[in-house]
C-alpha cells in the first residue's frame, strides 16, 4: 500500500504519542471494551483523556461528551474506537475540530479517512494501539 504521508512510523506514533489531550471516541464505562482499558493506560502515562460516546459518561474521572463537536476545549489526538464503517464522519468531525493527529485502533482502516487528514496536516496513526506501542517502548 502506498501512501501520500508517512504512515505508522515510528516517528510519527512517537509524536502522536507525546501529545496531551486525548478524545476517545468510544469510549463508555464498560471495563470489558478495550476502550475502557486504553484509556486508563493513557491516564497512566499522563494524557488527559476526555470520553466520547453517545452516553457521555463519565469515565476514569473524566467528563464525556456525545460528539466531538461538544468538547469544550482543544484536543490534540482524536483516538478512534468505532467501527471501520463509522470512522471517516470521526476523522471529518477531528479534522473540523483542529485535532493534530487522529489515531484509527486495531482493526480500524479507512485509507481515505487518513487521506483526508493527512491532507488536512494532521499526523496519522492506522490499525496500531497505543497501549502495544507503549509496551514496544519500555
Amino acid at each position: 500500500m502506498h501512501w501520500g504521508a508517512p504512515i505508522n512510523t515510528k516517528e510519527t506514533i512517537d509524536a502522536v504519542l507525546a501529545l496531551k489531550t486525548w478524545a476517545v471516541v468510544g469510549l463508555g464505562n464498560n471495563p470489558e471494551r478495550a476502550a475502557f482499558g486504553v484509556a486508563k493506560l493513557l491516564q497512566d502515562k499522563g494524557h488527559r483523556i476526555i470520553p466520547v460516546y453517545p452516553r457521555a459518561e463519565v469515565v476514569h474521572g473524566e467528563t464525556g461528551y456525545k460528539t466531538l463537536p461538544d468538547i469544550p476545549e482543544s484536543v490534540d489526538v482524536v483516538d478512534c474506537f468505532v467501527n471501520s464503517t463509522l470512522v471517516g464522519k470521526v476523522v471529518d468531525e477531528a479534522i473540523a475540530i483542529g485535532a493534530k493527529a487522529v489515531w484509527l485502533q486495531l482493526d480500524v482502516v479507512d485509507n481515505e479517512a487518513i487521506a483526508r487528514a493527512q491532507a488536512a496536516g494532521l499526523l496519522t496513526v492506522m490499525d496500531r494501539c497505543p497501549a502495544i506501542e507503549y509496551r514496544a517502548r519500555a
